[in-house]
């Protein structure tokens, strides 16, 4: 499961940068704006879940210890999907700016927490 763990950090960094930066595209170009955005960016942000899952199983199921702050980052990401989600309404004409940059925070998140679990 740990390495299940390792490995998908990747998929969630690289998947929220991707639907990050195409949604900031999509800001200045709305013939970007079509539904696959939408349900990549979904898809993207479900990653965030799904590893947090992983993690989880480590710590309880295996008995693990996480890295000094390293979970806090995880579940700083399920936090901002959440934020990101509760905005919608109100930032319905910058919704591309809104789902960009939550792809882009997420996808830092996940390289701090790669890079603390590393220097250990």
């Amino acid at each position: 499961m740990g390495a299940a763990h390792d490995w998908f950090s990747w998929v969630v960094i690289f998947a929220n940068a991707a639907v990050g930066v195409w949604a900031l595209a999509a800001q200045r170009r709305p013939s970007l704006r079509i539904p696959a955005l939408w349900a990549a960016t979904a898809a993207a942000q479900l990653t965030v879940f799904v590893q947090a899952g992983l993690g989880t199983w480590l710590i309880v199921a295996e008995g693990r210890q996480a890295p000094e702050l390293h979970a806090l980052y995880g579940f700083s990401g399920l936090v901002a999907v959440g934020v990101a989600y509760s905005y919608r309404p109100h930032l319905r004409a910058q919704m591309c700016l809104l789902y960009g940059f939550t792809g882009l925070f997420l996808m830092g998140l996940g390289i701090r927490a790669v890079l603390l679990d590393s220097a250990i």
